[in-house]
Formats: C-alpha cells, structure tokens, sequence
C-alpha cells in the first residue's frame, strides 16, 4: 500500500459510487471510460484492496470499498473546502451572479432565486442576476467551464464534482384526451399507454424513462417527437397519445388531466441547485441554495 494517494484516483471512485457505473462517471468527468478505469485501478493499488465489483447489473462496492468510500467522500469535501476558502479570498468580490436554468423549472423556482440573490447583500441593488435558459447540456457545460456560478435543474442525473441541494419539488400529471375525470391515477395504471416524449433534453424524459423504469413498468413511446411543453400537450388532448408533466408546465387551465400517484402518493419531480464547491463564492452558493430550499 503506497501512502500517497491520487486526489484524481479519489474522485473518480466518488463518482464511479455515486453513478453505480464507469461509464457514466467517465462521461460526468469528460474523460475516456479506459482513462477513468486506469486511475481507479491505480488507487485500489495504492490502497492495497478492491473499492468495486463489476457484473452484468452494474458496479457495487466490495466490502472494503463499502468501509472506504465515504471516508473517501469526507477526505474530498475537506478537500474542496479548503480550495473554496483559498479562491473566495483571493479573488475579488464579483456583483454578478450567473444562474442557468433548465426549461422543466418551475417559474416560481426561477421568482424565489432572483429574491434569494437580492438577499443576499445588504444593498440588494448591487447584485446582478444574470440568467440563462437551456438545455441539460449546455447548462452542464456551462458550470464546467465556469461560465455559469449555479444551476437550477431537476435531479434526474448526477453531477458528482459538484455539489447539489433538493430545492423544491412539484407533482406530476397525465394529460390524457380520454380522461373520465381528473382523479388521482395510479402508475400501475398507465403502463401500456402511448407516451409522447419531447427530445431528451430537458430532463423531463429522462425522468419519465427512470420512472417506468424503476417500477418495471413497460413504456410505450408514440414514435413521433414533440418540439416544446406545448405541442406535447396539444398533441395529448388530440389523442395520439397521453403526456407526463409538471403541473406548472400545462398550458391549457382546462386540459384532461389526472394526478399522478404511487400507491396512494403524489409523484412528485425534484429539483437541484447544482454548484461547484472550489468555487470563489461556493459559501455563497451554498448559502443561496439552502434559501431557496426554505422559500420554494
């Protein structure tokens, strides 16, 4: 066992046990799955032991990793802080905040940040909110390259660099032209439905997918393509098809529709303020975000 350890080789295994997959960290990285692979193999040599498993179900943590990796995660976070410490007094103030935000988030999320933001200074009319509205993607892109301080997304996928705090959350509707009635329907209920879907990058098929997933339940997708919330909608009270969305999200105040629930629950769609802890203003993002949490 060698007694230095690669901070590259820790977070990669962070993120490969937050994913349950190599791939998926690799690509939450922007690394090559081989080059991912190589730094984890040479952790778990300097560590003497095996963090995970492989098989054909995914990745798990082997019993040592399971001891381990969250002392792994602590060592990180401390990490993290003391470089956020380092920048936020280094680098002078900034009077813009850049906020990017997923089409899916509710408008209301977007109306609590812009008063969390204002109070955050004692002199609000010295804080710029600049946003931007994008996809999944871009909005990914952005907090990578440091263009974007915070963003607003649903939780549908994780970031592991970065840090993330539930903000909200808001319930799911099944529009459908051949609803009797707008009582609560149950997912068991829906499975072999014609499901229109919106091009997946928004979050909201990506949520739908793991939702049907996660409940085995067959999924059926009308072979067409929605362009916007909208369409999606309209084409649902057409009868091609039945439409999973945030209740915020309907257009239409009289549109069929019924409540989504799970065994008697509301199916509810989250949201995530996603930021990066080495950043200069990470104590400020931390603070906005947990002002949101209380307000939304």
């Amino acid at each position: 066992m060698s007694d230095r350890l690669s901070v590259e080789g820790l977070r990669y295994a962070q993120a490969v046990a937050e994913t349950g997959s190599f791939s998926a960290a690799a690509r939450a990285y922007g690394v090559s799955q081989p080059a991912l692979s190589n730094g984890v193999a040479k952790l778990e040599e300097s560590l003497g032991e095996r963090l995970f498993e492989r098989s054909p179900r995914g990745v798990t943590p082997t019993a040592f990793g399971a001891h381990i990796l969250p002392l792994v995660e602590r060592a990180l976070a401390g990490l993290d802080t003391v470089t956020a410490e380092a920048r936020r007094w280094n680098t002078p103030p900034d009077d813009v905040l850049r906020i990017g935000v997923s089409p899916l988030i509710n408008p209301k999320v977007v109306a609590a940040a812009y008063s969390a933001v204002c109070g955050l200074d004692t002199s609000p009319s010295s804080r710029q909110l600049v946003l931007r509205e994008t996809d999944m993607a871009d909005l990914r892109d952005g907090l990578i390259a440091g263009e974007l301080d915070l963003i607003l997304i649903p939780s549908v996928a994780p970031l592991p660099r970065y840090q993330q705090r539930i903000i909200g959350s808001e319930p799911m509707v099944l529009v459908d032209s051949r609803a009797a009635d707008d009582a609560p329907l149950e997912l068991t209920e829906i499975g072999g439905k014609q499901l229109i879907m919106v091009p997946d990058t928004c979050g909201l098929t990506s949520f739908t997918r793991d939702l049907f997933a996660s409940h085995d339940l067959p999924i059926r997708v009308y072979p067409g393509e929605a362009a916007s919330y909208r369409v999606l909608e309209e084409w649902a009270q057409l009868g091609l098809g039945s439409a999973v969305l945030p209740e915020s999200k309907l257009a239409d105040p009289n549109a069929k529709r019924r409540p989504l629930h799970d065994e008697g629950h509301e199916v509810e769609i989250f949201y995530a303020a996603v930021w990066d802890p080495r950043s200069p203003q990470a104590l400020e993002l931390e603070t906005l975000a947990d002002r949101l949490a209380d307000a939304v």
